[in-house]
Formats: C-alpha cells, sequence, structure tokens
C-alpha cells in the first residue's frame, strides 16, 4: 500500500500548503528512539525540531512510555468536573515546587492556544468581578505569538497567521518588544482598562527565535504591578529548560500572574496544557455558586490522566537524571559548533543562542524563492529534520541530545546549506 498517496486522499496537514505535497509527500513515521525518528522504509531522521517543539527527552523515551502504560491499565480518563484522580494532584504537587514562587492553581486545558485562552478569560472575569469593569482590553508585545483560536491569534503579532483573520480579531493594544519608554507611555495611556498582557518570557520563537532583554521583562512586572494588570507568560514553548533555566521567566527573577504551559509538559506524548495562578486570582471565583463567581470554562479533556502520567515522569526524569544541568553544559558546546559552521556566510546574518536553542538568520535571499524550504528538503535526503522558520533556520533538539548528535546534525546542516546555497 502507497501510505504517502492514502494520506494525501484523506488529510489537510497544518501549516502547510497542500499542493507542496504533489512534489514532496508525507514522510511515513513508523518508529522512534532519542533524537531519531524511522520511516517504513526503515530510513532514519534526526528531529532537531524536536517534532514543534514539545519533543523534549527524546522519542519513545522508556520512562516516559512505562508510565503511561502503567495508567492506561488503571484508566484513560474520567470527567475532570467533582472528580480528580492521583496523577493529576501529583503533578500539581511537583510542579508548584519548581515554578516560580506564588504560582500554586493549576486550571488544566488541552493545547497552548486553548491555555492562553483560559488566562485572557480568566483575567477578565476577575477584574470584572473585581470592582474593575473598566478593564477589558489586552496588551501583548510586537512579533508575538500566542496560538491560533481567536484570541490567542489577537494578540498575536505575525502577518503570516493573522492578516487574514484581522476582521474578526479583538483590538489588542501593543508594546514595541524591547523599548521599556514606549511600555510606560502605552501603561499611562491605556493601564486603566486593560486586564492583562501577555508575553512570551525573554524568547519569542515564532517570530525567529528572537531574544529581548530580562531587564524589560522585570520592568513590565512593575508596570504591571502599578496598574493592576495582569502578567500572563506564556511558557508554552520556552518552559520546561528551552532557554537554560526551567521557566523562563527565572532569567528575570519574576512571577506572572499566570503561567501557561504545553508542550514539553507531557514530553511531547499527549495533548495537555495547564494555566497556572494565584491564591488571590482564584480567591475571586471562590463564592457559593448563586453569586455566578464561577470560572464556566472546561475542555472534555482537561486533567486526562495519561497525560498526567507522561508529566509526572518529564519532572521525575528531570530530578533524576540532571537533564538541566547537562543541557546548560552541552549549550555552549552546541552553540559553538554552530557558528563555526556557519558564521562567516556572505548569506548568514545574526546567530541567536539561548539554551540549546540556536537560530540562524538568513540575509541575501530572495523570500520569493524559498531558500529555507528548499534547505529542509535537502536536510531531509540526508536524514535531518530541520523545519525553518521562513529563511531561518533554527535547532531547538530534546534536551538530552548527545554532544556526538549534536556535531553529527550540525554537519548535515552545514551540507544542505551550502548545496543549497553554496559556499562563501
Amino acid at each position: 500500500m502507497n501510505f504517502a498517496q492514502k494520506d494525501l486522499e484523506y488529510i489537510w496537514h497544518p501549516c502547510s500548503q497542500m499542493k507542496d505535497y504533489e512534489q514532496f509527500p508525507p514522510i511515513v513515521i513508523e518508529r522512534g528512539g532519542g533524537i531519531y525518528l524511522y520511516d517504513i522504509e526503515g530510513k532514519k531522521y534526526a528531529d532537531v525540531v524536536s517534532s514543534w517543539w514539545c519533543n523534549l527527552l527524546g522519542h519513545n523515551n522508556p520512562r516516559i512510555n512505562r508510565a503511561v502504560k502503567e495508567q492506561l491499565d488503571m484508566f484513560e480518563h474520567v470527567i475532570f468536573a467533582n472528580f480528580t484522580h492521583k496523577k493529576a494532584i501529583e503533578l500539581c504537587e511537583r510542579l508548584a515546587k519548581v515554578l516560580p514562587a506564588g504560582l500554586k492553581k493549576f486550571f488544566f486545558t488541552d493545547n497552548g492556544s486553548s491555555a492562553i485562552e483560559a488566562a485572557m478569560k480568566m483575567s477578565f472575569q476577575y477584574h470584572q468581578q473585581s470592582g474593575n469593569p473598566q478593564k477589558k482590553r489586552f496588551m501583548s508585545l510586537t512579533d508575538a505569538y500566542h496560538g491560533e483560536t481567536i484570541g490567542a491569534l489577537s494578540t498575536g503579532d505575525m502577518d503570516l497567521y493573522t492578516k487574514i483573520y484581522k476582521p474578526v480579531l479583538l483590538e489588542v493594544i501593543r508594546l514595541q518588544t524591547g523599548n521599556i519608554e514606549q511600555a510606560e507611555k502605552i501603561f499611562v495611556q491605556y493601564g486603566d482598562e486593560t486586564c492583562a498582557l501577555l508575553v512570551e518570557p525573554v524568547l519569542q520563537m515564532a517570530a525567529g527565535m528572537k531574544i529581548y532583554r530580562a531587564e524589560y521583562l522585570k520592568k513590565l512586572r512593575e508596570l504591571c504591578n502599578q496598574y493592576n494588570v495582569h502578567l500572563i507568560a506564556d511558557e508554552i514553548a520556552t518552559g520546561y529548560g528551552r532557554t537554560g533555566e526551567m521557566f523562563a521567566c527565572f532569567h528575570a527573577g519574576v512571577t506572572p500572574d499566570m503561567m501557561c504551559l504545553s508542550k514539553g509538559l507531557t514530553g511531547g506524548y499527549m495533548p495537555m496544557a495547564i494555566t497556572v495562578t494565584t491564591q488571590k486570582i482564584y480567591d475571586a471565583f471562590y463564592a457559593d455558586y448563586n453569586e455566578g463567581k464561577a470560572f464556566l470554562h472546561s475542555h472534555t479533556y482537561c486533567g486526562n490522566p495519561l497525560a498526567c502520567a507522561a508529566a509526572v515522569a518529564v519532572l521525575e526524569i528531570f530530578e533524576e537524571e540532571n537533564i538541566l544541568q547537562n543541557a546548560q553544559n552541552n549549550a555552549g558546546y552546541f552553540a559553538e559548533l554552530i557558528r563555526e559552521k556557519f558564521y562567516g556566510h556572505k548569506n548568514v546574518g545574526e546567530i541567536r543562542s539561548i539554551g540549546l536553542v540556536n537560530a540562524i538568520e538568513l540575509t541575501g535571499v530572495d523570500p520569493k524563492a524559498r531558500v529555507g524550504y528548499k534547505i529542509y528538503r535537502e536536510a531531509i535526503k540526508n536524514g535531518l529534520l530541520l523545519r525553518p522558520l521562513g529563511d531561518l533556520l533554527y535547532f531547538n533538539p530534546p534536551l538530552n541530545i548527545t554532544r556526538n548528535e549534536m556535531k553529527s546534525v550540525v554537519d548535515i546542516a552545514g551540507d544542505a546549506f551550502v548545496t543549497t546555497i553554496g559556499n562563501v
């Protein structure tokens, strides 16, 4: 059976122009192990984009596998209204110990965009129930990306995703990323009518792995305090060690009012997300039912036991296998390999690094030529899954990638780059 043809007969793939698949059909994956995926013909691919940044500890991780299988033999799911289970409780207890101080109430959803939507609704309802009915708007940063449902998409600032939908999006107040003086002026003008400011702490990944100073995040925290605006930290992509800290907020030493988690939360195994918040926000919803203050937001798979089991296993692995420390120790080595391979080429601009995340900006290329896409296809031929953001190449591998694997993937990427663009 030609599985690729069957796929194209039925499936509409995400974030894809399906016409491209006529020339480059989908690759049918059969199994995985470590940083590698293997297709039905046995060819292996090094997944250095962590399958959209969620595969945290390698494919087919034996400890996570075991945790999910053990839970599956117990039960698969239960309604999370008025019911609970041990793995959800254990997960929250463990997470509370590693999150910024003060984040202690956990609201479960099933994907990152939904966690953002929950946080936005939570903030709005909080203010409506706390004597601030004028607070009805949201702020976010330039180049932001927070997901693709309508509320989350509204807070984004990337035309690739938002342009066609602008007639139906919320009107969001925009702060220029990194500009403290402009932020101060915006808060003076709009702070009183704003519910919350959404930020990707320190690293804006979908925008091209753009890094901003931790001091800017500290200032935003101060402004939010001053104007009674919630700070919502979108750590969906930046959390769980991606930036070299367990959570990117630690670079600035700040505690947000809400933090949204997903992707690495379950090690990339199961769809789950959490919006974590403070006791103060939780208390604004705590009342007799007839007061109408309950947060009536729900998802069918809230607190799914299989996902919780995977998430608990991830935290156990972090604690027992020194994952974060090892990733920190390897980050400089990985960045240096990439700089040695790419720096100085006439079509390479800035090279950015934070944690194990590395980004290479291509310059002097025609955007319509889709050079990044061509490099991606060339890399795939040689066993490397390197999915660029437009004409930006990046590496965001599992945290337990080895130094030998780092050397191998950088060499393959360099060869694909030279084959596509040419030498200096």
